[in-house]
């Protein structure tokens, strides 16, 4: 006789045998005993915890021969057809294979149609959260007012994809993942039938692997009898699924308190030789210590730990480690975890986060009433450097925010003292004179000179004609002198400068003067106002001015008005009160 799988041989056939839902079952019993069945439904919640086999159970039951009854008769022929799918009025659509909008409008044209075997229509839709926008939208009307003799049962594991208006059409009932009691209770009730010899820690240990899911327990205990035939221990379970038993994880929490980084690396190179996976390990390692944060912290927790069975053994390893460890354990496991899955080498992310672990051991844990230690002392070192340097940029900071003028000590007394100012030129980011200043001031008048102001409009739309971006930056400037084979060009604006002196910039402006101006030409440039100062100041002799301010009330502009000045040039600057 063919093997049939156990969860398919065991899908629960009545109310009776569904496990872990109570809430929901009380209420469609109820409004079946009363009379008050909805025309639509919702079912939603993880894989594994029974949404189909309701739906199924529940159309038997409004169809049964012997009812509508709370619980189906499964003796009638149709209870017995509509388990084997052998009615056509009770159809069950896979929307992940009937998305479109086709096959909706198929089904709503057929549904006006009276049922021709049983009591009512029943449209169970799987995996509902799959149908396209405009499938959704094909269904809304018929889902709000279908003929008396239908019933729609949506199902789906993400309700939150629907649309809100497919939802207030429904009843909704949200599935919950099976407790752990329930399911060692089915399980062993199972192996009991199937004269499957278990062991309660094996069926325990499944129970926890499958998450709430009813019908990932059974195919992990199908699979595992199968290997053990018929003998199912903890071991096996743990050599199937490859899973590591708390005892060797605690092997390697002794380790980690030691701080025995050869025993951590040893302990791990074992579980690879064994077969294990490097990421199925640091996840069951999340899981121990995430059991010894629950044991330390919750009393009778034992009903609380997801891979140690028995909590009082582990009360020990425990105490071995604080609260404040534990959580920086677990933390630092996290990180690493999510690096884990896109690391090439994903066991030598492993050995590193344990070796993290065992240097998180070096600090000490505060207990209650102590301060902890802020940083380590390389940590505080560095700190020391850093507000060091803040300490001298803000003292530079302060000094370019003056004019260059260094800032006085004293307080107040120092603020409102007279300060002693030099009335020098402001000096810009290039504010270098170029060499031979004075010869470019005597031949700033020369005939050579004023034949190239005359050709400087040309140059102007020769060089646009060769870049139309240099020529936007060069027409801030105007020449004021040249000195044998170099032109010196003036400009208003310290930015427009800046970018002229870039090399390719030059070079194009370069290649223009030699074109028009004959032989080898270079550019040369200078601020206007350094060049304005210049010529008033030739010929006379230079002495310094000293004058006294207040720094408050007579004091220069604001620094910021002084940078765009700098910045921009006074002429395109305006100073509004």
């Amino acid at each position: 006789m063919e093997h049939i799988a156990l969860y398919r041989a065991w899908r629960p056939q009545s109310f009776r045998d569904m496990v872990g839902q109570q809430h929901i079952i009380r209420t469609l019993q109820n409004a079946i005993r009363e009379q008050r069945v909805s025309h639509a439904y919702l079912f939603s919640g993880p894989r594994g915890t029974g949404k189909t086999s309701a739906a199924k159970i529940l159309a038997k039951a409004v169809n049964c021969e012997k009812g509508p009854a709370p619980e189906p008769c499964n003796e009638c022929e149709t209870c017995k057809r509509i388990a084997a799918g052998a009615v056509m009025d009770v159809l069950e659509i896979d929307a992940a294979s009937n998305r479109g909008v086709e096959e909706i409008r198929d089904l709503r044209d057929k549904i006006k149609y009276a049922p021709t075997e049983v009591r009512r229509k029943v449209y169970i839709i799987d995996e509902v959260h799959m149908l396209t926008t405009e499938a959704f939208n094909a269904l809304l009307k018929t889902l709000e007012e279908p003929p008396e003799h239908a019933m729609f049962i949506l199902a789906t594991t993400e309700p939150h994809r629907l649309p809100a208006t497919i939802i207030s059409r429904c009843q909704r009932f949200d599935f919950r993942r099976v407790s752990l009691e329930e399911q060692t209770a089915r399980l062993t009730e199972i192996c009991r039938e199937e004269q499957i010899d278990a062991e309660d820690s094996a069926l325990q240990y499944i129970a926890r692997l499958s998450d709430g899911g009813m019908r990932d327990a059974l195919s992990v205990l199908d699979q595992i009898s199968a290997f053990t035939e018929g003998k199912v221990t903890y071991e096996q379970v743990l050599g199937m699924t490859g899973g590591i038993a708390s005892e060797q994880f605690s092997a390697l929490a002794d380790s980690l308190a030691a701080k025995d980084a050869g025993g951590v690396l040893q302990t791990v190179e074992s579980w690879m030789q064994e077969g294990k996976s490097a990421d199925k390990c640091m996840e069951n390692l999340l899981y121990y210590f995430r059991d010894l944060l629950m044991i330390k912290m919750v009393p009778n927790s034992e009903h609380m730990t997801e891979r140690v069975l028995d909590a009082s053994s582990f009360q020990a390893t425990a105490e071995r480690f604080s609260k404040e460890m534990l959580f920086r354990m677990i933390d630092t496991l996290s990180r690493y975890q999510n690096e884990m899955k896109y690391a090439v080498n994903p066991q030598m992310l492993f050995e590193v986060a344990l070796l993290n672990l065992v240097s998180v051991g070096d600090q000490p844990s505060a207990e209650p009433g102590e301060a902890r230690p802020s940083a380590a002392p390389a940590d505080s070192q560095a700190v020391k450097k850093l507000e060091g340097k803040i300490a001298e940029l803000e003292k530079k900071l302060e000094q370019v925010l003056r004019s260059g003028v260094p800032a006085s000590g004293g307080g107040e007394a120092a603020s409102s003292r007279p300060a002693v100012r030099q009335s020098a030129p402001r000096v810009s980011r290039m504010a270098k004179l170029p060499p031979h200043m004075d010869r470019y001031l005597a031949h700033k008048d020369d005939a050579d000179f004023k034949e190239i102001r005359n050709k400087w409009p040309q140059v102007l739309q020769r060089v646009k004609e060769e870049k139309v971006t240099v020529h936007a930056w060069f027409t801030n400037g105007e020449p004021v002198s040249a000195l044998e084979d170099a032109v010196l060009v003036a400009f208003k604006n310290d930015i427009h400068r800046e970018t002229i002196e870039k090399q390719a910039n030059r070079q194009v402006v370069e290649q223009v003067l030699s074109e028009y101006l004959g032989g080898e030409r270079r550019l040369v440039t200078i601020m206007q106002k350094d060049w304005t100062d210049s010529a008033e100041s030739a010929g006379a002799p230079k002495t310094e001015v000293l004058e006294l301010e207040h720094e408050e009330e007579n004091g220069s502009k604001e620094p910021w008005v002084d940078e765009a000045l700098n910045l921009f040039g006074e002429s395109l600057v305006v100073i509004k009160e």
